[in-house]
């Protein structure tokens, strides 16, 4: 993973959504065990603190799990893992429309050229 930061949201805001995307790309596998905080932190060249907030969100919405004794891992939950892939495919279409909108482009016009057609 590499970890590159902008100034438009907190860090641990951005490292989730790495993992995130990790996660439902499938670069991270269900299961998989990740390193500790502090190895992640300094790959990233973040303050633990702050990969330890990301990783917090991440087991707080399920995608990761904590086992006290052996660490973290990816979820399993295979519905959970396509529920975010969902989520998020949705949210860069909207992304998407909205820009386009503000082009001048309808709907049906933004489907007409992906699907081949010309204007």
């Amino acid at each position: 993973m590499e970890y590159q930061f902008t100034n438009d949201k907190p860090i641990y805001l951005q490292l989730m959504e790495m993992f995130i995307i990790d996660i439902v790309s499938g670069e991270l596998q269900k299961g998989e065990r990740l390193e500790s905080v502090r190895d992640l932190a300094i790959k990233a060249k973040v303050n633990p603190n702050t990969m330890q907030k990301a990783l917090s969100e991440l087991e707080r919405i399920g995608l990761v799990r904590t086992e006290r004794t052996s660490g973290r891992y990816i979820t399993e939950d295979e519905d959970l893992i396509n529920a975010k892939k969902n989520e998020l495919v949705k949210a860069e279409i909207d992304k998407f429309l909205i820009k386009m909108k503000s082009m001048g482009f309808d709907k049906s016009e933004i489907i007409k050229i992906m699907d081949g057609g010309q204007e």
